[in-house]
Formats: structure tokens, sequence, C-alpha cells
């Protein structure tokens, strides 16, 4: 006997990656930051008066909406906080999806898209990428009431341009929403910003998970036209998001300088880690995340997914159609690339 929906009973769920108990470890299989937040995120903590826990924080989060609407130059009212990403993910479908609605993206992309549609019971129409991970043409005629593209995609680092996805954004102007998942999108030269102020369609996913190091506080936001944040206010979680993360997401995007910082680090071991890999016969793309897809010598990524764990360095395998033959890594520090690259070296002479 079973309580659950059968969706539900079927259903087999999102796969977070490993967080290995030890802290010995290289650790490269989830995106996160390798350099600590800003010092002013702890100094905001510290300072938090215990008033804040005893009573239910602000509903909007409105810290952090004036703060992430000065430097993003917008109006707070285009921005809704949430509890990292993925709940903003889960909102969406909510609003938008249903048994009559279905939502659609191009593939490969995040896994846990269908995981949603799912539990929404909405039909999810997967599109493959065009050879080049641009728009799949498909796409702008595709009968769906949201369509998500994650930009830059996770798990290849590709980046459509802010132009293209505004023609996919015209395209689905009188029948969809496009949500444009932007939690990679720190380590990009660009961002789709201007378009929801163009088009009241377009709904930005934003993340302090990645070039804020923020990751343990769940932390993210929408940027919409106020009539699609108003709309999805109604979905959302009462509180859901707490006192001690909005003190911390406010402190953090107030200090860009250390953001920016950090950001470029990033970037400069991005592009080393890239060419190390290559040196040692890995196929890489180019990324605008902070991550790397890489395919494997003669295609054995699960064994050596499972050799490199062994020697105490995570990184990320798929088993999923496109991705069976290649490892998601995350940009580490110096060290902790120079360590998976050495590591490589030994397993692949073997």
């Amino acid at each position: 006997m079973t309580y659950f929906r059968d969706n539900i009973e079927s259903l087999a769920g999102y796969t977070p990656g490993f967080q290995p108990a030890r802290t010995d470890v290289v650790k490269l299989n989830t995106n996160e930051n390798p350099w600590p937040p800003s010092p002013t995120v702890m100094e905001a903590l510290r300072r938090l008066p215990d008033e804040k826990l005893r009573r239910y924080p602000q509903p909007m989060a409105d810290d952090f909406r004036q703060a992430a609407s000065e430097v993003l130059g917008i109006s707070p009212s285009c921005i809704m906080a949430v509890n990292g990403g993925d709940d903003l993910l889960t909102i969406a479908v909510r609003s938008f999806c249903d048994q009559w609605r279905a939502m659609a993206y191009p593939t490969p992309t995040y896994s846990l898209y269908p995981v949603l549609a799912r539990i929404q019971e909405c039909d999810a129409v997967e599109i493959p990428f065009a050879e080049d991970f641009g728009i799949p043409e498909a796409l702008y005629e595709v009968d769906a009431s949201l369509v998500v593209v994650c930009n830059p995609n996770a798990p290849t680092g590709s980046f459509i341009s802010p132009d293209e996805l505004g023609r996919l954004a015209a395209a689905l102007q009188d029948r969809a929403v496009l949500l444009i998942d932007e939690a990679y999108v720190d380590y990009a030269e660009t961002n789709c910003l201007a378009l929801t102020a163009e088009f009241d369609n377009v709904i930005l996913l934003r993340s302090l998970s990645k070039g804020y190091s923020l990751a343990g506080l769940r932390f993210g936001y929408a940027v919409a036209c106020q009539s699609l944040i108003e709309g999805m206010t109604k979905v959302k979680d009462s509180y859901n998001v707490d006192a001690m993360a909005i003190a911390a997401a406010t402190a953090a995007i107030r200090d860009q300088a250390y953001f920016h910082e950090n950001i470029e680090k990033i970037k400069a071991q991005r592009a080393i880690l890239t060419q190390d890999l290559r040196r040692l016969g890995l196929d890489v793309r180019d990324s605008r995340a902070n991550f790397v897809l890489a395919r494997c010598p003669n295609g054995d990524a699960a064994d050596l997914h499972e050799a490199l764990a062994r020697r105490g360095i995570y990184v990320r395998y798929f088993p999923l159609p496109h991705l069976e033959d290649k490892l998601r890594i995350t940009v580490g520090t110096e060290a902790q690339n120079a360590a998976l690259i050495g590591t490589l070296k030994e397993l692949l002479r073997q």
C-alpha cells in the first residue's frame, strides 16, 4: 500500500551532488565557490539582533530587494527573493504549468527540470540543443506555457547571447513565459537583465550560491516585470527566506568589489584548468560557468569518476544520454585544480 500520489510513487527524484563528510578532500562536484564569502557577510550575521530571530522575517525580503535594486538599477518591485534558485523553479512550474499547460526546455540541461514537471503532473517537452548549443528551432514553436533555458547552461557551460534569447522571448510573447536560468551568469561576460524591461514574459533566475560563495545559505532571486512578480508571490511560501539569509544576502550583494575580485580569480583558474585538461587528451568545450564539461579519453567517464573518488577527488558524473562519456568539473583553487590534474595524469597512464 502507498499513500503517495501515483506520480510521486513512481518518481525517481532529483539526485543532489555527493556531499562527503570528510573535509580533507578535493571537492569539485557541486559547483560551489572555493573562496569564502565577503567578510561583510559574516559581520552582518554577527550583528544580527536576537529580535530578528524571535519575529518572522520580512515576507518579501525588503532589505535585500532594496540593495539588489541599487546594484541592478531596477525597481525593487521587479525582484522576488527565493530560497535558492530551485525555489524559484518550483514556484514558476506551480504558477504556469498543469495537466493542460506544459513546460519545455532544451537538453541536455539541469536535471531538476523534468522532476518538477513530474511533481506538477505537467508535460515536459524536451528538445535537443542545436549542434552549436544555440536555441533549437523547435523551441520557437513549442506548445508550452513555460519555457526554461539555462544560460550559461548546466552541465555544458555553453552560452546563448541575449539577442538570441530576445528573439525567443518575442516569439513566445503571446503564449508562454520564458524563464532564463542565470544561476551561473556571474561567470559570463554579459547577461539578459535588459530583456526583463523589454518583455513582460521574461523571468530571470539569479543565485547567490555561485558567485557570492553562499551555497550553504540557500538564497536566490527572480527579476521580472512587476505583474509576474506579483503573480508568483501568490504561490511562494509566506516567509520563504529567513532573517539570517536576508541579512547575509544583503551584505553580500552590496560588496560588489569583493564579488568581482572573486569572479576574476575563478575565470583565471577556469582558463588554466581547461588548457591542462586538454593537454591530457580530454575534449573540453569553452565554458562560461564555474565548471567545465570534459569528454574523457575512450569515453570511460564512469570508471574515471570512481577512480578519482577513491583518491579523495570528487567530480560529477551523469549517466544520461549525451553525458555518459563526460565529467563535469567545478573550477577550484589553484591547489585543488593541480591536485586533480596530477591525479588524472597518473590514472590516464594506467
